[in-house]
């Protein structure tokens, strides 16, 4: 169980059974040509990785990772089926969210200590070093721009685009989902007292789970407040356009690739990445460097999708709905084997999702 500066030793003798139900479980009648998640043996040097696709902290974590070139097993925990409300996730984190990172006997669960983690213990010539040593120049300006970027309400951005898609622009979310996350949040509160009763030894971090949860709602519905944190993200883009800019001066006439803090791919282009990929999602893009308003910005986000821990982990933000509901759909079949009617209203619905997709990426490049 996680403890308060978030890094608990532990014997991983076990391992939370849900997790593992993706590829760790065989049914009956199946034979496996490979070994079960659950029958690997326990190594000191093996990385594993809680995470949901779509989480942005865990996007972060996992371009870290690629970026690395570190061999890591990654487990979905997926948020739209609650499972990081389930009580074997919660007990391995004392409720908090994705990411959560176990390396050998060790479990991390907080994002900066899983970075800090990853970079104090993965070095040498052939693993890339993402903040520079503390006596370098650059290592103040690599933390600089990661505390200001990590620092962005990403959750009140994501949520209010959905629920208030009238300020954005070629959004990649469906309309049907301002009414689907109204729904959710507003039943997640009593599904969270239901786990409550239900498990009444993890009754701190329930509450404190419920306690988040309705102090987000009411900031993140809040079309003024979205505004007006919208209106801080365009400073903090220009602050990091000069900054673009100031690399071109520095390095004029040198034949080197350009990135956020100098000539090295960094932490920090991790995290700008990041944000302008999310920020291209939700329909933000246009306002912010479609519109040539800032230049550098965009010719970084063309370069960076380039990188190929980008492409993997994040792919074509064209297609980021469909890696989000797709997989999450057979999950729920697989856990929970629907009935004749649950099946054909299942296999409608996968019908209806191709059909959107379909519709939604001709409408984009037909």
């Amino acid at each position: 169980m996680a403890s308060s500066n978030h890094v608990t030793p532990t014997n991983c003798s076990w391992w939370p059974i849900s997790a593992m139900d993706e590829d760790g479980k065989i049914t009956d009648g199946e034979e496996s040509e490979e070994p079960t998640a659950e029958s690997k043996p326990f190594s000191k040097d093996r990385l594993v990785l809680y995470h949901w696709t779509q989480s942005f902290t865990s996007q972060k974590v996992r371009l870290v990772i690629n970026e690395k070139g570190l061999a890591c097993e990654e487990r979905d925990v997926s948020l739209p089926l609650q499972e990081h409300k389930e009580p074997w996730f919660m007990r391995l984190n004392l409720g908090e969210e994705v990411p959560v990172f176990i390396h050998g006997d060790a479990i991390v669960s907080d994002y900066n200590q899983i970075i800090e983690h990853l970079e104090k213990n993965f070095v040498g010539d052939t693993v890339a070093q993402l903040i520079p040593d503390a006596d370098s120049p650059l290592h103040d300006r690599v933390q600089q721009y990661r505390q200001l970027l990590d620092g962005l309400p990403m959750d009140a951005y994501t949520h209010g685009c959905i629920l208030h898609p009238e300020l954005t622009t070629d959004s990649m979310i469906p309309k049907y989902a301002t009414a689907e996350i109204r729904r959710h949040l507003a039943n997640a509160a009593s599904e969270l007292m239901k786990l409550d009763h239900e498990e009444p030894q993890l009754t701190e971090p329930y509450l404190s789970k419920q306690k988040k949860l309705m102090a987000k709602i009411l900031d993140h519905d809040n079309v003024n407040y979205l505004k007006k944190i919208l209106g801080e993200l365009a400073m903090v883009l220009d602050q990091v356009e000069a900054e673009l800019e100031k690399r071109k001066l520095e390095y004029q006439g040198q034949k080197c690739e350009l990135w956020l803090c100098g000539p090295g791919f960094t932490l920090a282009d991790i995290c700008l990445g990041a944000l302008l990929h999310r920020l291209k999602f939700l329909g933000l893009s246009k306002k912010y460097w479609e519109d040539g308003s800032r230049p550098n910005l965009q010719s970084f986000f063309v370069r960076v999708q380039k990188r190929y821990a980008f492409r993997k982990v994040l792919g074509d933000v064209h297609t980021t709905l469909l890696s989000a509901v797709l997989p999450n759909a057979f999950r729920m079949v697989k856990k929970k084997p629907p009935s004749f009617f649950g099946a054909s209203f299942l296999m409608g619905s996968l019908g209806g999702m191709g059909y959107f997709a379909y519709w939604f990426l001709k409408k984009k490049y037909m």
